[in-house]
């Protein structure tokens, strides 16, 4: 283990998104590895489900909002005693350009987003006194790269993995440890809704939910910021950093592929 490395086990641990895909990936590989978890989802029959399967809290609610945030983390400190990682896996995908309409946007920031700033909002002054705390955020490589069919989803990522960078610069040196889980297709209910750009773009290399889980594990074990269940992606982002021009010219053609399938 690294430095800054984390072991689950004994850890009290809050998933949002909780309920299937990637956040109940990671719920099962978390408890299997002994952490304490509260788990939440806005679908209540499937978090409850999870919650019942594992044997851990399911707290049922909107994770975005204040209000639901603060719900969720009265019944982690009541469960748990204290709060020692929080995962914000929520997220939302509404797709379209320019003619995505506000509530779509506004959707977008708020789950993808402000979720994420919400929630660090009121963990850390507990996490500063006690001077050491984990986040990690479910970004997506749109965060890193872009995803072609959804300029709300690709935004608000990027605004995602800012956010995490930002707080990692910020705070590592007082015992805050930030995570930013960018994986590209994961065979979930999300990729499966993303229409004729998803299986262009991300079908092919799709992985399931619990080989992202197990990286993650790794991952945090070893104390990375970024995770990558896709490798490629590092080699993706470093192009996207050293030639953008290139880069977007390759974007541009998958666009032509994505409209020709359609």
């Amino acid at each position: 283990m690294s430095e800054g490395g984390i072991q689950l086990d004994g850890l009290g641990v809050v998933i949002t998104g909780a309920g299937r895909g990637i956040g109940a990936a990671l719920a099962r590989k978390f408890a299997a590895a002994g952490a304490r978890l509260v788990v939440n989802d806005m679908d209540a029959d499937a978090v409850r489900a999870v919650g019942a399967e594992l044997g851990v809290a399911a707290v049922v609610g909107d994770a975005a909002s204040a209000e639901g945030i603060a719900k969720l983390l009265d019944t982690a400190r009541a469960e748990l005693g204290a709060v020692d990682m929080y995962c914000a896996n929520a997220g939302v995908a509404p797709g379209g350009g320019p003619e995505a309409d506000e509530d779509s946007w506004e959707l977008a920031w708020e789950v993808n987003v402000l979720a994420h700033v919400r929630a660090v909002r009121a963990l850390l002054p507990d996490w500063l006194a006690r001077g050491r705390g984990h986040f990690l955020a479910t970004v997506s490589a749109a965060g890193l790269l872009s995803m072609l069919g959804s300029a709300p989803y690709s935004v608000t990522k990027h605004a995602a993995l800012a956010h995490a960078e930002w707080l990692a610069a910020t705070y590592r040196h007082r015992g805050i440890t930030v995570h930013a889980l960018c994986p590209q297709g994961v065979r979930t209910d999300m990729l499966g809704a993303s229409g004729t750009a998803g299986k262009v773009v991300l079908a092919d290399s799709a992985i399931e939910p619990s080989t992202v889980a197990d990286m993650v594990a790794d991952g945090l074990a070893e104390g990375r910021f970024l995770l990558l269940p896709h490798p490629e992606v590092a080699e993706f982002y470093v192009a996207r950093a050293t030639d953008t021009d290139r880069w977007l010219g390759g974007m541009n053609k998958l666009q032509r592929r994505i409209e020709s399938a359609g």
